[in-house]
């Protein structure tokens, strides 16, 4: 049996240059706690090795505190083996960083640079296909299907890539065959890349990014447990939290009867986990034109409660009607400047863009009559 934990894609350095404030560091530092959590998780489960299947660092030229002080972090329990693959964000066209990685790495660090057998422990033996540059233009795991190995052994396989898509466009060449454990007799395929845990077949997965770095997987940090009863066992494989942020997209749907305010309070997590969480609200459908005032004044009494929360409303369609100019101005140049919109909004003959441009300004208008009412 043997037991180990699959993970990827912690691009620690990562700069996170469009927050402002302490969020980038505050961010940039929970990427570097996740390799203590990795270790502890690895100890509390008798797991000896940790693979991390590519991208460990963000980018070619890491700054040496980053690069320092990850291997200071993985070398705190010598008796977890770390085995870093180069991925595409820090390939090894990054010569400069290899060679300096090489001369630093404690004894409990393995460099996957070369496609070799590494025998991991007695009767196990791992086969990386580290990438050599960001686009390599082949499939780097072909070599594990010819690879020797002594016999009974259980074969892991490690890679960082796209897995090829099932689509007829099948013409890019750096991705990775779908059944490459298949072909190469591969107890386990860890592979890095995608930000999102997935499972190709059981032998065949994804770990996800240790910490979340973006919206697009809208899915917590995580990484595997991974365990190997045999050669030809399945691999019991248990996903386990690794994530100090969360990254979630909210979506409120609405109808033009729908309280937008009421409904929001009950999609947000709850006060005590705002502090850690990235929020995107995505409106969309119809609502009046008080509804959307109010739905901006809960969202902008919140924001500092959270790390990061947007509101994105480009979808959402205002409804207003003359009555509701009445609380813009009864009468003069503020009233005339929402007539003028409520005209615009509604006239057929605009282009749709322009007559929801015309309802958007109404609305920021109606918003700040509302803000300067006694």
């Amino acid at each position: 049996m043997f037991r180990f934990i699959h993970s990827s894609d912690l691009h620690l350095g990562k700069r996170f240059g469009s927050f402002s404030g302490d969020l980038p560091g505050r961010l940039r530092e929970a990427r570097h706690s996740v390799i203590n959590r990795l270790a502890e998780h690895a100890a509390q489960h008798g797991a000896s090795t940790i693979l991390l299947a590519g991208d460990t660092f963000d980018t070619e030229t890491p700054a040496p505190e980053v690069r320092r002080q990850a291997l200071a972090e993985m070398q705190h329990d010598a008796s977890i083996r770390w085995v870093i693959l180069p991925g595409n964000h820090d390939s090894l066209q990054a010569s400069q960083l290899w060679t300096t990685l090489r001369a630093e790495v404690p004894e409990n660090v393995i460099l996957a640079t070369e496609p070799r057998p590494i025998e991991l422990t007695q009767g196990v033996t791992l086969l990386q296909a580290p990438c050599t540059t960001r686009r390599p233009g082949r499939d780097l795991t072909e070599w594990m299907d010819d690879a020797p190995t002594p016999d009974g052994s259980i074969r892991i396989g490690l890679a960082h890539g796209a897995v090829r898509s099932f689509s007829e466009d099948d013409n890019a060449l750096d991705v990775i065959a779908p059944d490459r454990a298949r072909r190469a007799g591969l107890s386990y395929l860890a592979l890095g890349d995608w930000h999102g845990g997935l499972e190709i077949d059981p032998h065949t997965r994804y770990s996800g990014t240790p910490e979340p770095d973006r919206f697009k997987h809208d899915r917590p940090g995580e990484a595997l447990l991974v365990t190997l009863e045999g050669p030809s066992s399945v691999p019991e494989v248990t996903p386990f939290a690794t994530g100090s942020f969360a990254w979630r997209t909210l979506r409120l749907e609405l109808v033009e009867s729908d309280d937008p305010s009421a409904m929001f309070q009950t999609l947000i997590p709850e006060s005590r986990a705002r502090r850690q969480a990235l929020v995107r609200m995505v409106a969309t459908g119809r609502t009046r034109l008080e509804a959307r005032t109010a739905l901006t004044a809960a969202i902008k009494h919140v924001t500092p409660d959270f790390a990061f929360l947007d509101f994105d409303d480009n979808d959402l369609a205002i409804e207003c009607e003359p009555s509701d100019l009445i609380r813009i101005d009864r009468a003069g140049a503020l009233r005339e400047a929402a007539d003028m919109l409520l005209a615009e909004a509604d006239n057929p003959a605009r282009p749709t863009q322009e007559r929801e441009i015309a309802r958007k300004a109404l609305a920021r208008l109606y918003a700040y009559a509302q803000a300067v009412t006694p």
